[in-house]
């Protein structure tokens, strides 16, 4: 099921929100990451500890998502170096543990959140928006309702699709997907990044489904015209303007 766009958050001064990734495991600090730039949000990573109370105090984030289980120096270490020097930063703490002695040691520390992995990264960026709107840390911007690229337009508020002055018929999720690829044109967005940002899966999901819905969206959208949805292969989908 689809579920409407979340409202733009930027900082009270209309720059984008900071956030700090801290985790060790590389490939989960770069999928992070990457989630979090597609929200908008300017995003810096430590992989260690010792590295990340560095970084939070050079680059004075909105909000901190920091693992638990680190090797130098560990996530609740970390909080409690921080909640001493006076830096009171909105922490969302990521574990592989998910006993409730963990969750409530965490959060009596002085944690805002908790997430156990394996997560979902929509779960991720739903937390981390409510610890910054509940923090002050995050404003609701006047966000443009009409997404453009060449000669198509969507309208996020009434849901038209136009082409080329031609309305065009979207399914519910046809128009998720394409709101998506919208919200990302220009960039590749991967088939794992697509099936949990328009169908909310987690990595469980059937990328079969998305290469069927993107064959639905470039007949609607791409027939007969200069096509704007690209697939580039090994990695994912991207929609630009034809060269």
């Amino acid at each position: 099921m689809t579920t409407p766009a979340p409202t733009a958050l930027n900082r009270p001064d209309g720059s984008p929100l900071r956030i700090a990734v801290v985790d060790d495991e590389q490939m989960l600090t770069d999928l992070l990451s990457m989630a979090l730039r597609m929200e908008g949000w300017d995003v810096k990573a430590a992989g260690s500890g010792f590295d990340a109370l560095t970084l939070i105090r050079d680059y004075d984030p909105d909000a901190v998502v920091l693992d638990v289980m680190m090797p130098d120096l560990d996530g609740m270490a970390v909080l409690q170096r921080l909640r001493q020097s006076g830096n009171d930063v909105p922490v969302l703490f990521l574990t592989a543990k998910d006993a409730v002695s963990d969750r409530v040691a965490g959060l009596t520390a002085g944690g805002d959140d908790y997430v156990t992995k394996p997560f979902s990264l929509e779960e991720v960026v739903a937390r981390l928006r409510g610890l910054m709107r509940r923090a002050g840390s995050a404003h609701a911007a006047e966000a443009e309702p009409i997404l453009r690229i060449a000669d198509l337009s969507l309208n996020e508020d009434s849901h038209e699709v136009v082409r080329d002055g031609v309305e065009i018929e979207l399914t519910a999720t046809e128009f998720e997907l394409l709101r998506f690829l919208l919200r990302n044109q220009r960039r590749v967005v991967s088939k794992a990044q697509i099936l949990d940002r328009v169908w909310n899966y987690d990595f469980g999901g059937k990328s079969s489904v998305v290469e069927l819905y993107i064959s639905y969206l470039r007949k609607k959208i791409d027939a007969g015209r200069e096509p704007l949805i690209h697939t580039v292969r090994g990695v994912g989908y991207m929609i630009k303007s034809p060269q």
